[in-house]
């Protein structure tokens, strides 16, 4: 690291304490505290900017070490968003770090091992799987997975930044992160949260076994499973046995792009080991959605209710259609605080079912604002209709899969001051 690194990188942290630290940044967590508990002032807005391409410059990235490049790229990106977005993100006064925890795969040719295409313009969108799940048989070759953490790496990665800017920004060293092989890597779905039980069965069967085997092998789709609720609920307890929990009560995710900030649960400043019913549980169930809501609720919904009763508040789903299903999944999941609206949903009818009692965490439709030219007539009418569906509600709007603006970053500040304007705020 040469001098100039260091510098750059405790100039970052300066900026970011001060964000912190500002009364703006109380307010703003107050407010999403508020929607949480049921309670809510106003809807909070989250806009997430990392997936969409080119919206974050890497040529303004210093650093030379892939590590602190990464640190870098996170203290840098994640100002940017706040200064340029203008929406109700939080900065906390530290700095996160994940420990670096890794899994054994689910038996011999069983590896999720993705094979990635290319869309026109280079881009890595598209990808599938090998299917180590071929035919019945092939269930009994699952074996139960192995943990390690590598503690020695994930404290030197901790002193690295400490010895920088420690001084100024202190060092946070908890959870894991569920969608990078290195966890110490950037990722901004840091957590240890994710159940993701249809998705790893998807991931080893492929849709075609996914659909016929309820009619064809149902006995085999219920032991895979139940394969994938007794492995999550080793992993969990492990975490929790080995002190790799920590509280993601705040700018940490209790659901797809969601803060966790809620008085029900510990505060993250609490000194007691965080326990599993402590912390947030997101499960969710996108590749189960052709089926009925009786076959889902015969196949998946007992093992996701489940590990979501291992923890202490829940928030359910992602881009799925809920409508037909949300009662079931209210009565087997008594933790269920917090439930995710999509664009395949119909809102009016959620805002019934959700009322005052659960979140309602609005995805707003991505297609109007991306691509070449945008549809603000489209966007505005999105929200215009969820907000005729859920102003009574405890409303958060966190609008993802945003990957293409055509180069224009202004977009997404003109797309968080509309919909404020719509919100009447």
């Amino acid at each position: 690291m040469t001098d100039s690194d260091r510098m750059v990188l405790r100039e970052l942290a300066s900026r970011w304490m001060e964000v912190a630290g500002s009364p703006e940044m109380q307010e703003t967590k107050r407010l999403w505290k508020a929607v949480k508990d049921l309670r809510a002032e106003r809807p909070v807005i989250l806009a997430e900017t990392f997936p969409i391409s080119g919206f974050f410059d890497e040529k303004k990235l210093v650093c030379q070490d892939p590590f602190l490049r990464n640190v870098e790229r996170t203290l840098r990106e994640t100002l940017e968003h706040y200064e340029d977005v203008g929406d109700d993100i939080v900065l906390e006064p530290y700095f996160r770090l994940a420990w670096q925890v890794s899994r054994s795969t689910y038996g011999e040719g069983m590896a999720l091992v993705e094979e990635h295409a290319q869309d026109t313009a280079g881009r890595d969108l598209g990808y599938t799987y090998e299917f180590g799940i071929k035919t019945p048989d092939d269930v009994e070759r699952l074996e139960q997975r192995t943990y390690r953490v590598n503690r020695e790496y994930t404290q030197q990665c901790r002193r690295r930044c400490e010895d920088i800017f420690g001084d100024i920004l202190p060092v946070r060293v908890g959870n894991y992160d569920n969608f990078s092989p290195d966890s110490l890597g950037y990722n901004p779905f840091l957590g240890n949260n994710f159940i993701g039980i249809s998705m790893d069965t998807y991931k080893l069967m492929g849709n075609e076994n996914l659909n016929l085997w309820p009619y064809d092998h149902p006995d085999k789709l219920h032991a895979v499973a139940s394969y994938m609720c007794e492995d999550r609920i080793a992993f969990y307890t492990w975490l929790e046995q080995e002190n790799l929990l920590d509280y993601n009560t705040d700018n940490q995710f209790a659901g797809p792009s969601s803060y966790g900030y809620v008085s029900d649960l510990p505060s993250v400043d609490s000194d007691a080991p965080a326990r599993l019913k402590d912390v947030w549980a997101w499960p969710e169930s996108q590749e189960t959605t052709v089926m009925s809501p009786a076959m889902y609720g015969e196949f998946f919904l007992p093992y996701i209710a489940k590990v979501s009763s291992l923890f202490g508040m829940t928030y359910y789903g992602c881009c799925e259609p809920l409508v037909d299903r949300l009662d079931r999944i209210m009565e087997a999941i008594p933790n269920l605080r917090a439930v995710s609206v999509s664009g395949w949903n119909n809102y009016g009818r959620m805002g019934d079912i959700l009322g005052t009692d659960y979140v309602y965490s609005c995805k707003p439709k991505p297609a109007p604002i991306s691509g070449a030219v945008p549809d603000w007539d489209a966007s505005r009418e999105d929200m215009e209709a969820t907000y005729r569906a859920a102003k009574d509600c405890n409303l958060e709007i966190i609008y993802r899969d945003v990957y293409d603006i055509n180069g224009d970053r202004r977009r997404m500040r003109e797309w968080v001051q509309m919909t404020k304007s719509v919100m009447g705020f």
